[in-house]
């Protein structure tokens, strides 16, 4: 009977604690999920300018923009109609710098076999009709690596895509928490 009791006690101290634990910390001023303005419910996505001579980088920044912020959740993706605001972007800067040592395929043909690609995007978040933006023009840089085995153009590509993926993750959470 008083090992029942123990147990007993021992579950009311857990859930009192855990209790406790969550009160403190809503009390404290912290809040779980976004942090978006509590008027702009969803986003659009404005078509992606590119001012470099890669092709083809705006439509793929806009795709893994969307697949970012559907991802997160804290806006909706709605339409240039529909939207609270607008986000613009423009694609400033695209480098490549090898990474690996330098290989030669026969002694004759210069092959590095990984990349690092960083691109720049300058981007703003307006509400239509507001002169003011909600969000100033801020830059914003990533990087990712990429490995070349046979075709140069498809790896680059493809480059160009993760780079374009981490750069959707963290200009959506610039939006979203940049409160």
């Amino acid at each position: 009977m008083e090992m029942k009791m123990n147990k007993i006690k021992r579950k009311y101290l857990i859930l009192l604690a855990g209790t406790s634990l969550v009160l403190m910390l809503n009390g404290c001023g912290y809040r779980f999920g976004h942090f978006m303005h509590p008027q702009v419910k969803s986003i659009a996505i404005a078509p992606v300018k590119n001012e470099t001579l890669a092709y083809n980088v705006p439509a793929i920044l806009r795709n893994r923009l969307v697949e970012a912020f559907m991802r997160d959740g804290a806006l909706k993706v709605k339409s240039l109609r529909e939207a609270d605001c607008i986000l613009y972007a423009r694609v400033t800067k695209l480098a490549y710098r090898e990474t690996t040592p330098a290989s030669f395929d026969n002694e004759i043909t210069y092959r590095p076999i990984e990349w690092r690609i960083w691109m720049t995007v300058e981007f703003t978040v307006i509400i239509p009709g507001n002169k003011k933006p909600l969000i100033k023009k801020q830059k914003i840089l990533a990087d990712a690596l990429f490995q070349v085995q046979a075709d140069y153009f498809v790896n680059r590509h493809r480059g160009i895509e993760q780079c374009s993926w981490h750069l959707a993750r963290k200009l959506t959470q610039q939006v979203t928490e940049a409160w």
